[in-house]
């Protein structure tokens, strides 16, 4: 039985649409149009911050989706202002165990959730993220194992954690490039939905408003090709990617992110939220950027 509840709600994925989610509603489901599948993480309180029964919610759905005979290709999307502002950090997951079994020891973490989100890889058919607001951390490695990547030109896709840290999955070398990735991981700054496309993380970036009617005119026209070709072909691009390194050099890098959890500077970023609470700390942790949660213009994030 899965673990997240089906709304037959639209919402639009950049608003409030969809109806209020009960505690046990983690993602809403829709089919816009004849074999699409749509699901919208449904915490826009929260700006769908990945606590574990959420992230089992998303791979849930997904792994319905493909063996669904209805289903021809599925889009993931954020409710509220973003995508998704990373893992959440704020304690919520004491309550839940993880949605699915990864081997104990150093480095359980980053190993778990880049198995999770690089498992999308190995469906059948293809999977769209369509983003929208900020896309962080946690949230940037969901979209970046989805097939394709489609972007409002004011979203900003960035991985803050860098600073006190070393993330769980180290996409940005084979996604932007490496002198963008080595900028990224040394400040922390993120990229817009144009930069993203230009750089080659995203396929198409299109004004906020016309996202979603954007992207469902790729998923109809994904819908024309058959399954039993497609995900050929699907599996033609990620298995030259693997070919390559891509799956070994994520995995490798997992090993590097358990090792930045032993640094001073870690200690003393656990340290700050132990005694000034997780809010406090993340700002003091932005404020010599003036971004994310310190910047005036700019909505607060939770990664």
């Amino acid at each position: 039985m899965s673990d997240y509840s089906q709304e037959t709600a639209n919402p639009s994925g950049t608003g409030n649409g969809g109806a209020p989610a009960a505690d046990h509603q983690w993602v809403l489901l829709d089919d816009p149009i004849q074999g699409v599948r749509r699901i919208t993480l449904n915490r826009a309180d929260k700006r769908n911050s990945l606590i574990h029964p959420l992230r089992g919610a998303i791979l849930g759905a997904l792994r319905d989706a493909d063996d669904d005979d209805s289903v021809k290709v599925s889009i993931v999307r954020g409710d509220g202002p973003s995508f998704s502002a990373g893992y959440d950090l704020g304690g919520n997951n004491a309550e839940y165990d993880l949605p699915f079994f990864t081997a104990q020891g150093e480095g359980q973490w980053p190993r778990h959730v880049t198995e999770g989100w690089m498992s999308i890889w190995d469906l059948a058919k293809p999977v769209i993220a369509q983003v929208h607001g900020y896309c962080l951390a946690g949230g940037s490695e969901l979209a970046t194992c989805c097939d394709l990547v489609y972007v409002a030109e004011d979203a900003q896709m960035g991985y803050p954690a860098t600073r006190f840290g070393v993330p769980d999955m180290h996409f940005h070398t084979w996604f932007l490039g490496m002198r963008k990735a080595m900028e990224m991981m040394l400040t922390g700054d993120p990229v817009s939905g144009v930069e993203a496309v230009e750089y080659g993380w995203a396929n198409q970036a299109f004004p906020a408003e016309d996202l979603s009617a954007e992207v469902l005119k790729i998923a109809e026209r994904i819908t024309r090709t058959p399954t039993d070709v497609a995900q050929l072909n699907k599996r033609a691009v990620h298995r030259q990617m693997e070919v390559m390194g891509v799956r070994t050099g994520i995995r490798v890098g997992t090993e590097l992110c358990a090792l930045g959890v032993h640094t001073e500077s870690m200690k003393r970023f656990i340290g700050n939220i132990k005694e000034k609470g997780l809010t406090a700390a993340l700002s003091e942790r932005d404020q010599p950027y003036d971004d994310y949660r310190t910047a005036s213009s700019q909505p607060k994030v939770a990664d």
